[in-house]
């Protein structure tokens, strides 16, 4: 066994463990291999030996989730306009969930789940006002733009992993295949210039960011920005306290 945490003791009682060693040992693992099983096996424990630590896989994955992203230290520049500035938060913050894989999933499901996913995100919310925006606003920007990030984080997590069906994948170039051989739109497809995945991801992001600045600037009220949005997309609005900043910033799932 490498890692953390004392091995059980041969014949006598079991290794005594506490929440440090778990969260070390789920570290090691990775949130795409943690399970309570394999953090056991790797302490020398009992599965059941964490339930005296961790509320279930659920409350496994916020203890190591949690820990992992304290450690992400945002870089702000305060000479970049709110633009600019959103886009290195989310460049920062796709980098970061790509070298912890699993960890997309993690932020995913829901953010933020705890203490460090909240103080993240209280992070940027200053940094947006620190732009000029008030804190409904800033609320909104941060969480869209860390749902688009996390989403396709997420989506480019699963393809990277070594399990990705091989099916999967034969069904995406049969896809690339029929837009590039089809007749009327093989044409168009011809003149797309190629672009590895980290440009299309930043070109995608910072596409979608430009969107949502331009949607709320700062000094523009969010219950406007929510109106205009809704009028566009021909959508019924959300009534009641608050609505307008739920249905702008829901939780990332």
């Amino acid at each position: 066994m490498s890692g953390s945490g004392p091995p059980a003791r041969g014949g006598g009682r079991p290794a005594t463990i506490d929440v440090g060693d778990i969260i070390a040992a789920g570290r090691e693992l990775g949130m795409r291999d943690l399970s309570l099983s394999a953090v056991a096996a790797r302490l020398g424990v009992t599965p059941a030996a964490l339930y005296r630590h961790v509320d279930g896989r659920w409350g496994l994955e916020q203890l190591v989730g949690e820990s992992l992203l304290a450690d992400l230290e945002l870089i702000d520049d305060p000479e970049e306009d709110v633009e600019a500035h959103l886009v290195g938060f989310s460049a920062q913050l796709r980098h970061f969930t790509l070298e912890h894989p699993g960890l997309a999933d993690y932020l995913q499901t829901v953010f933020p789940r705890g203490t460090s996913g909240a103080a993240l995100l209280m992070s940027e919310v200053a940094a947006l006002e620190r732009r000029g925006h008030d804190s409904a606003a800033a609320l909104v920007l941060a969480n869209a733009t860390a749902a688009l990030t996390i989403g396709l984080a997420a989506a480019e997590d699963h393809r990277s992993a070594a399990d990705y069906p091989e099916g999967r994948r034969r069904q995406e170039e049969t896809a690339e295949r029929i837009v590039a051989e089809h007749p009327a739109l093989g044409a168009a497809y011809a003149q797309i210039p190629y672009v590895t995945g980290e440009v299309f991801a930043h070109l995608l992001l910072t596409a979608a960011i430009g969107g949502l600045v331009a949607a709320a600037p700062v000094g523009r009220p969010v219950d406007e920005v929510i109106a205009e949005l809704v009028r566009r997309g021909g959508l019924v609005p959300t009534t009641g306290p608050g609505a307008a900043q739920r249905s702008a910033a829901p939780e990332v799932r």
